[in-house]
């Protein structure tokens, strides 16, 4: 067979990465051991189990931050998980750690959320026991929803970067935050916040709610005016201040070291990402679309907490909680069927809802 030793070839080609870098042949592996792929190695194999799942293909109809967008260049959660990727991989490849680990956990990081982003985020958070985060569904799709219940039995590493990817609002580069993780997890939280910090000021400028000058000042100075000299910024940064997890001058014992900005950059973007909490983000549960997303969200879930018998009978039942199992129908809709759902429940309740949406 030509296939034969293409994944121990490609294990050896880990060997020269950073010191600090995870290799897949030296995984914590799976919850259900299984035999490896003959020309994959465990972590390529995991990227492929992600991007062929229903969860994913839905991240194409959910929105980012803009609620049901009608125009065709704003970003929707599909797009940001590529640009995640994306940044994650250059920046992971620069510093000499292990890609196809980035890739995978990049890819995973976003599919527990909710229809309508963050604001069907908040809507559940409220309203489920024990409260509810996208992270932590994300966990959940991989490990229990998806394969109709039976999971993607991921390796470890990748669920863990999967779990361990969001960051508070503030302050998201203390060291102590990311104690436990891999660098290459590490890669990946920061990547995500640059991928939206990036693209999320362009959609704005794009929706006329700011312009490049309102955003503060010392931020437009380190990071650029427009959307290219800001992720090229972020990442130039990430990698020069990161620079030691290459394992340059290494010494066996050495501490891990952490991916990180340097302290004034830092700074810079930390005051960047909170003006847009308070400009962007945070506003637009305010407008009208906005409303009707946490309007519709609630619905669905009170709806399918008192009929779960509408549930359609090939979803998988793996919750233990009539909330549970809620919540996770809702989580998995679109912008376009949350709505729809909720029209059949509630006729016309949101027809102006989303002008020039439909």
């Amino acid at each position: 067979m030509h296939s034969d030793g293409v994944r121990e070839r490609l294990e050896a080609r880990e060997q020269t990465l950073s010191p600090f870098a995870v290799q897949s042949s030296e995984s914590a592996g799976r919850a259900v051991p299984e035999a490896p792929s003959p020309i994959r190695t465990a972590f390529q194999r995991d990227r492929d189990r992600i991007i062929h799942t229903n969860s994913f293909r839905r991240l194409k109809h959910k929105s980012q931050v803009f609620v049901a967008p009608v125009g065709d260049h704003y970003v929707t959660r599909l797009t940001h998980t590529l640009e995640v990727a994306q940044i994650g991989r250059t920046i992971g490849r620069a510093l000499n750690l292990n890609e196809d680990l980035v890739e995978a956990i990049g890819m995973g990081h976003d599919l527990g959320h909710t229809p309508f982003g963050h604001l069907g985020e908040r809507v559940l958070n409220d309203l489920m026991p024990g409260g509810f985060h996208h992270s932590r569904h994300s966990v959940r799709i991989v490990e229990k929803l998806e394969k109709d219940g039976r999971g993607l039995n991921l390796s470890h590493e990748v669920v863990d970067g999967i779990r361990r990817h969001s960051k508070p609002q503030g302050t998201f580069l203390d060291p102590d935050a990311v104690e436990g993780m891999t660098l290459e997890a590490q890669v990946i939280r920061l990547s995500d916040a640059m991928a939206y910090l990036a693209h999320d000021i362009n959609d704005a400028i794009r929706a006329g709610i700011i312009t490049i000058d309102d955003l503060p000042a010392r931020g437009v100075e380190r990071l650029g005016r427009s959307h290219s000299q800001r992720v090229n910024a972020l990442v130039t940064n990430v990698v020069e201040a990161s620079w030691a997890a290459t394992g340059d001058n290494y010494e066996p014992g050495a501490a891990l070291p952490v991916i990180t900005m340097t302290e004034e950059f830092g700074e810079a973007v930390t005051e960047v990402r909170n003006w847009m909490f308070g400009e962007v983000y945070l506003p637009i549960s305010d407008t009208r679309p906005g409303a009707a997303a946490l309007e519709i969200v609630e619905l669905l879930y009170r709806h399918y907490l008192e009929h779960p018998d509408e549930i359609p009978q090939d979803f998988p039942r793996v919750a233990d909680t009539p909330e549970r199992l809620a919540a996770d129908i809702v989580c998995g809709m679109t912008d376009d069927f949350a709505l729809s759902q909720a029209e059949a429940i509630r006729p016309g309740a949101f027809a102006d809802a989303f002008v020039g949406r439909f």
